[in-house]
């Protein structure tokens, strides 16, 4: 039995909220598992709702860039007090579009090199938010021992794509990747066993996918369109796609 992963959802948000049922049902039926990730306290204890219901929502907490300044210290414990529950830290990371100052990104900073080395001690695999910030999150982990290392929606250079493949990060592409160039450019480019799928929902696509709330469901299609990508069966794609997401998970 070959299953498939979401690397990249959030469960949490409240466009979901009345969904969850029908979703895990879903999720059952398409034999898909799920890394539902938090961008701060509130969802961090959300996401850790939604995984007491289902043994197929993964749950990552932890605290997104945009939102380093609120209560970052309580994220950590709740992360501390739930070890043996988390999947894995994220979406962590850092984006400059967030900061109008310089101290403004240091604090940033700071919050996620506080995450780095709560992942690093408890070994849990990431999920980085790294919009134009690549350089910079290549150097600061470079410093830590980190398990699975997840560069979300990947969006470099092929440059920084080498570079990321020398550092063993996974990168992840999504439903954007059916109808975007530049994302069939870098996923042609990446390591195959560096490779994973995901939805970022509720992120709306346009194109194909109308504007509409991006659900779990299109993980097939994405794995459809990059296997015509990347040359290979779907079904071998799946069976690769699986590999991967054990190992950047850890399971």
């Amino acid at each position: 039995m070959t299953w498939l992963y979401d690397s990249h959802i959030h469960f949490s948000d409240p466009e979901y909220d009345f969904e969850m049922p029908n979703i895990i049902r879903l999720m059952e039926n398409l034999q898909i598992k799920a890394c539902c990730v938090s961008m701060d306290y509130d969802t961090s204890k959300k996401t850790l709702e939604l995984a007491s219901k289902s043994n197929l929502i993964l749950p990552f907490l932890g605290i997104h860039p945009e939102l380093a300044q609120k209560k970052p210290d309580s994220v950590l414990e709740l992360i501390k007090k739930n070890s043996n529950k988390v999947i894995g830290i994220g979406e962590i990371g850092l984006d400059k579009t967030y900061t109008s100052t310089e101290n403004d990104f240091k604090k940033q900073e700071l919050v996620f090199r506080n995450q780095l080395s709560l992942a690093e001690k408890l070994q849990k695999p990431i999920s980085i938010h790294s919009r134009k910030t690549l350089d910079e999150i290549f150097e600061i982990c470079s410093s830590y021992s980190l398990a699975g290392k997840l560069l979300h929606w990947f969006d470099g250079s092929k440059k920084q794509l080498k570079k990321a493949m020398e550092m063993e990060f996974f990168v992840s592409f999504g439903p954007v990747m059916v109808y975007a160039n530049d994302k069939q450019v870098l996923l042609s480019n990446s390591d195959k066993d560096r490779i994973l799928v995901e939805t970022d929902g509720p992120v709306k696509f346009s194109k194909c996918f109308e504007q509409k709330t991006a659900q779990i469901s299109l993980i097939p299609s994405v794995i459809f369109c990059a296997s015509k990508i990347l040359r290979e069966s779907y079904d071998n794609l799946t069976i690769i796609l699986e590999q991967n997401s054990r190992n950047y998970l850890g399971i």
